[in-house]
């Protein structure tokens, strides 16, 4: 009877189906009732996965409590068991035909092993021409959660045939949804089954029909269709994708999707993914002929791989182009929040050692907001050359530097004009001119420290140099010129004459020191570690004249704890600004000796500047004036487990007012359900007016174990509107959830609104029906998946794009 031990395949078969999507959140099941579908068979032997794999290798054993007819045609009754590893089948009446190879098992047929169980009415077939009918069937899959039925499966060695069968992952007292197909056709050695006329039911109402797809059985991947993608917006009305995948080869496959838009066309989407041995790859690329939107074609192409050289080197490419600057405001998935005035585009080689890392890379940039001009882009860099090395020498010391050569282009800029409410080029077009830069910083420092203290001293050397088109040299010449009140139209033709070699070079000295101290400390019966940080930080760097320099890169870091520890108040090599401050800073923290959590964590800390810093990025920009820096302020406390509250706040006393403030408030509740609460505020440094004042509200209230609100409120109180409104509901099942979500938002720089409803069907164990509503909750509301609050920050041991920044203190 080992042949007969052969159905496993086809309910299996039904229990894939379709090819499920993976969740990024765990299934949940609580709600599903305890009792199994069909409860464990008592003669069966225990479900052992191990014994899954040898079963081929061992006999079969065949007990019953009766025996009778011959030799050649045994026929055993009553309580038939047959038995090999973990495989059982159980029946009243088994009679085989040796000679023949015919059997017959009559009544109550029990099947079971380590994946599934079933019961039938019957089976009978022949072993030697491996053919076997098994009717009136119902299963359960033991590894993951899945049962359902069949009339009857026909099984022709490797081809099966399954009539009128069903799968849920529902209980049979609670079926909200159910996938059934007539017929199903199964082969097992290609590891792929075909359905027709297939129905997915919820409740009783059918919300899918396909009359004719292919799907895997086993991990083997397969061409097919895969689930629709279905929402409804302003902008597009209904909104229809429906993915193809092809599986080309065990190492890259392909995704078409056509995509319906009611109020815009027809669209094509294709994906093209590759894997080998040194690296990966994907292609991303879009046609839209015709969108009724713009009236015009739409295009997008993307490309992002790697290839590993070797344990050191790394050829990374991030490749990007869209058809038309206003691509990314009609096409990037706003509901999941992306926005952009610009696209880059990357390709270089990158390396990394115990002690040094360098890369050769090119960058280029594409306006994608059709209110901007291209002004607004930044630099080309074609190419750029990096290299960082650092390592200690001696028993005291550590040495490094850091060296970095660019080309920077700009494409021309077109003017633009407002035309019945639309920008347009309005024929005008001017250059800007670029150049290339050298930038080295050596540097030495000599870290010491104990227990509890720690000193380092460092001195650094930066020189830049430039070789500048003569365009640019001129135009800064003239910007000279104005700063000096020089009328640069009365100015003679040398005065006028700019320089294309610039150069800066200045000595950068820090001492960087700081102790820590710590006691044992008691609160409510609980005990702590309670520390005390002081830190002092003193940097001092000579003035030098950088009006001549250009303004590739460089622009001004915005004040922060961490910009009070940096040797340039500058993110690029543009600008070195001049310094003679203390940095006075003190941190505390509560640490519960019980598992190491931090209950509170509080920082205070304050720039003095004994001198003006007279180097600006330009005259809009304020000297920074001797005297004291705004205070800035970080404080973190977890009132309880659930309560936490955060705030930020930076106090100037030259303005005797804040320049920023932030309260972050989050409560956990049982049942996964979270609120938060935040305030922004930030002030203009240049003209002291408010930049920014925002409020901002999001929560998930699980109303009872199946219903829970979903929402946020975004407000901006100085343009006095909403940024975004979110308002939505889950139900939820043991099998089936639903998420219906409706959703305003600002859609482009002008602050239009646009609207849009989102509902998702999800299936359990199955897949998802209609738009990624997980997508969109989980960036509006933090800790929406509660794991999401203790990410951890990606590893920054890989070199990437921009892994060179010489202001970093050593």
């Amino acid at each position: 009877m080992r042949r007969a031990l052969r159905l496993l395949p086809l309910p299996l078969g039904i229990a894939i189906c379709l090819p499920a999507l993976a969740d990024e959140k765990p299934v949940n099941w609580n709600l599903c009732p305890a009792t199994d579908t069909l409860p464990a068979f008592d003669d069966a032997p225990s479900a052992d996965p191990n014994a899954a794999a040898i079963r081929d290798t061992l006999p079969t054993d065949i007990e019953g409590d009766q025996l009778s007819g011959t030799s050649t045609v045994p026929q055993y009754g009553g309580n038939v068991a047959l038995k090999r590893g973990d495989q059982f089948m159980g029946t009243d009446n088994l009679r085989l035909d040796t000679e023949t190879g015919n059997y017959i098992a009559d009544g109550n047929v029990r099947y079971s092993d380590s994946s599934i169980r079933l019961t039938a009415q019957r089976a009978e077939g022949n072993q030697e021409t491996d053919s076997h009918k098994i009717s009136d069937i119902r299963y359960q899959l033991v590894s993951r959660r899945g049962n359902g039925s069949a009339d009857s499966i026909d099984l022709q060695g490797s081809i099966g045939q399954m009539h009128h069968s069903t799968y849920t992952t529902c209980d049979p007292s609670q079926p909200v949804w159910k996938l059934s197909a007539p017929q199903i056709e199964v082969d097992n050695d290609e590891g792929f089954g075909t359905a027709r006329n297939a129905v997915l039911r919820i409740g009783k109402l059918p919300v899918m029909y396909m009359p004719w797809f292919k799907f895997p059985i086993d991990d083997r991947r397969m061409t097919g269709l895969l689930y629709p993608k279905l929402s409804l917006s302003g902008r597009n009305g209904f909104d229809y994708a429906q993915p193809i995948y092809f599986n080309l080869a065990p190492n890259y496959d392909d995704t078409l999707t056509p995509r319906w838009m009611s109020q815009r066309g027809v669209l094509l989407e294709n994906e093209f993914r590759y894997l080998y041995g040194g690296g990966k790859g994907q292609l991303d690329t879009l046609w839209m002929p015709n969108d009724e939107l713009r009236d015009r074609d739409r295009g997008k192409v993307e490309f992002r791989g790697y290839h590993n050289i070797d344990r050191h080197w790394q050829a990374r490419a991030n490749l990007a182009w869209v058809s038309d600057e206003r691509y990314v405001e009609d096409f990037a998935n706003r509901l999941a929040g992306v926005t952009s005035s610009n696209l880059k585009s990357t390709v270089g080689v990158y390396g990394t050692g115990r002690t040094w890392t360098a890369g050769l890379m090119a960058d280029r940039w594409q306006l994608t907001d059709y209110t901007l001009t291209e002004r607004a882009l930044p630099y080309d860099r074609l190419p750029r050359l990096y290299a960082n090395w650092g390592d200690g020498f001696g028993r005291w010391f550590e040495a490094g530097v850091y060296a970095e050569a660019v080309r920077f282009s700009h494409g021309d800029v077109h003017g633009k004009s407002i035309v019945d409410g639309e920008y347009v080029r309005n024929g005008s077009v001017s250059r800007m001119d670029g150049g290339a830069r050298l930038d080295i910083k050596p540097y030495v420092s000599m870290p010491l420290a104990g227990a509890s203290w720690y000193i380092t001293p460092t001195l650094a050397w930066r020189y830049t140099a430039y070789d500048l088109e003569r365009g640019l040299a001129d135009d800064l010449r003239r910007d000279q010129l104005t700063a000096a009140g020089i009328d640069p139209d009365t100015a003679t033709p040398e005065q006028l004459r700019g320089n294309t070699t610039p150069h800066r070079s200045l000595p950068i000295a820090s001492l960087d020191m700081g102790l820590f101290f710590d006691r044992e400390t008691t609160l409510d019966g609980k005990p702590y570690l309670h520390t005390l940080e002081p830190r002092l930080f003193y940097l001092n760097t000579p003035y030098r004249d950088q009006g001549g320099l250009p303004l590739f890169d460089t622009r001004a870091f915005t004040f922060s704890w961490g910009q009070l520890f940096r040797d340039s108040r500058y993110s690029g090599a543009d600008r070195q600004n001049d310094a003679n401050q203390l940095t006075t800073a003190l941190t505390t923290r509560l640490i519960r000796q019980a598992d190491g959590r931090e209950k509170l964590s509080a920082s205070l800390g304050q720039i003095t500047y004994f001198e003006d810093s007279r180097v600006t990025l330009n005259d809009r920009e304020a000297v920074v004036e001797q005297g004291k820096s705004a205070w800035v302020a970080d404080v973190n406390w977890a009132l309880t487990d659930r309560w936490t509250l955060g705030s930020t706040y930076q106090w100037n006393p030259k303005y005797r007012k804040e320049d920023l403030a932030s309260l972050r408030a989050r409560y956990l509740m049982p049942d996964d359900g979270v609120v938060n609460l935040a305030y922004r505020y930030r002030r203009n440094p240049n003209d002291g007016k408010d930049q920014l004042k925002q409020a901002d509200l999001s929560f998930l209230y699980p109303v009872n174990p199946r219903w829970s609100l979903v929402g946020r409120y975004y407000y901006s109180m100085l343009d006095h509107k909403p940024l975004e409104i979110i308002g939505g509901v889950q139900w939820d099942s043991c099998c089936l959830a639903v998420r219906a979500l409706a959703r305003r938002y600002v859609k482009n720089r002008e602050g239009e609104m646009n609207n849009s409803f989102q509902i998702e069907f999800v299936l359990k164990g199955l897949s998802s029906v209609g738009q990624d509503t997980d997508r969109t909750l989980r960036r509006a509301i933090l800790g929406y998946y509660r794991d999401d609050l203790y990410l951890v920050p990606p590893s920054n041991i890989e070199a990437n794009d921009d892994d060179y920044d010489p202001n970093l203190i050593p």
